[in-house]
């Protein structure tokens, strides 16, 4: 609003200057108020269409139509009263360089000479004896020519305010269209952490289940020192588990040190059967994955690998970096993947699948699949790395920390 009169008043100031127009200073003064006057009431049309922010759009224009035509004339009565006594010297000066004169009624008049003076030019006693005449050369303003006056103002300033108006109008688009990407994107966050901790939630009940079947019949055949070594392991897994946000990140190495925690657990279960190989390179401990997002790929091996056989089975776990993107391995050298056990060995992977898909969206690999030798998973996801803390030690090249 304030852009749009100021540049207004500049425009005429400089209209006049190019003009030479007589009392410009006079002219100046005047000018200012009528503009600081307009901005003011302008901002009260403002506050009359922020009434219609939220209606449709026909009602905005039909608002600023209706409600700009009694600004427009206050801001033309404003203008007409402000220059009031500069368009009466002026008239009285114009009138002074032409002979002219104005009467008690405001008329501008010019005074005939007497007849005798205007046939013989002679002084004196003529102008008794032939009393002079004047003409009318323009009638005072009668209180209708006033309003047109008014009124011609105020259709200019009726123009500026629509033209206001609809910029006004388009510049409330652009937030309100702002607003609402804004609020989707909120949407669309609030619903895929929804989805990420449900999909968790989908993982903690299904090893609690497991854990406590191979507790159950640990206690039942006696076996009550190896009991108490799970019950303890299991204590130290759900305590490290549930300190995390469902929805949150966590660092490749504690990932990693999550599943040697439940590979402990079914090493009490599987003694002689259960072997565990773990391949973490420094370089990648701060890497950011999904929480327990491996539980479901080690707890297959587990199930499907280690308890179908009599032999010793090792699984895998390793992680690796190639091309801006972390790939985790988890294999085993099982049997691969029984043919009764499709149902329950899916689901685990879908889990997997989808929780990745919803942390990083279409950027990702998932490869799963017997295996000469055993079974493997292969996840590819884009490599983002842990912040740092504020004076957490760095590492020399000697290994030695500051």
């Amino acid at each position: 609003m304030v852009i749009l009169w100021a540049t207004y008043m500049v425009l005429i100031t400089i209209r006049s200057l190019v003009l030479e127009l007589d009392l410009q200073q006079e002219m100046a003064i005047r000018r200012l108020v009528v503009t600081v006057a307009a901005i003011g009431l302008t901002i009260v049309l403002w506050s009359l269409l922020r009434l219609v922010d939220r209606q449709a759009l026909w009602i905005k224009i039909g608002a600023a139509i209706i409600f700009a035509i009694p600004v427009a004339v206050a801001i033309g009565q404003i203008n007409q009263t402000a220059f009031a006594d500069i368009q009466d010297e002026l008239r009285q000066k114009y009138a002074e360089e032409r002979g002219f004169r104005f009467d008690d009624e405001g008329n501008l008049l010019y005074d005939l000479p007497p007849d005798g003076e205007r046939a013989s030019g002679a002084q004196g006693d003529a102008s008794a004896r032939f009393p002079s005449e004047s003409l009318i050369i323009a009638p005072a303003p009668a209180g209708a020519e006033a309003w047109k006056s008014v009124l011609e103002i105020a259709l200019g300033r009726y123009f500026l305010l629509l033209a206001w108006a609809s910029t006004y109008f388009a510049l409330l688009a652009g937030v309100q269209a702002r607003a609402a990407e804004r609020r989707e994107q909120q949407f669309r966050s609030a619903a895929k952490a929804a989805e990420l901790r449900s999909l968790r939630y989908q993982v903690n009940p299904h090893f609690l289940f497991n854990t406590l079947n191979s507790l159950s019949a640990l206690v039942m055949t006696g076996k009550s020192d190896r009991a108490e070594r799970m019950i303890q392991t299991i204590s130290h897994f759900y305590r490290h588990s549930l300190a995390d946000e469902p929805t949150g990140d966590v660092t490749l190495k504690d990932e990693f040190d999550l599943q040697k925690l439940y590979l402990d657990i079914e090493a009490v279960r599987f003694p002689e059967r259960l072997r565990c190989e773990f391949d973490l390179p420094a370089g990648l401990e701060d890497a950011k994955v999904p929480g327990m997002i491996l539980q479901p790929l080690v707890e297959n091996s587990v199930k499907y690998a280690v308890s179908s056989v009599t032999r010793p089975v090792t699984i895998g776990v390793s992680a690796c970096e190639e091309l801006a993107s972390l790939i985790i391995t988890v294999s085993d050298d099982g049997p691969g993947v029984p043919d009764d056990a499709a149902h329950g060995f899916g689901i685990g992977l879908a889990n997997v699948r989808d929780r990745l898909e919803a942390r990083f969206g279409p950027d990702i690999a998932f490869v799963s699949g017997p295996v000469s030798g055993g079974y493997r998973t292969q996840i590819r996801v884009p490599l983002s790395r842990a912040e740092r803390r504020r004076g957490a030690p760095h590492a020399h090249s000697d290994g030695t920390s500051l």
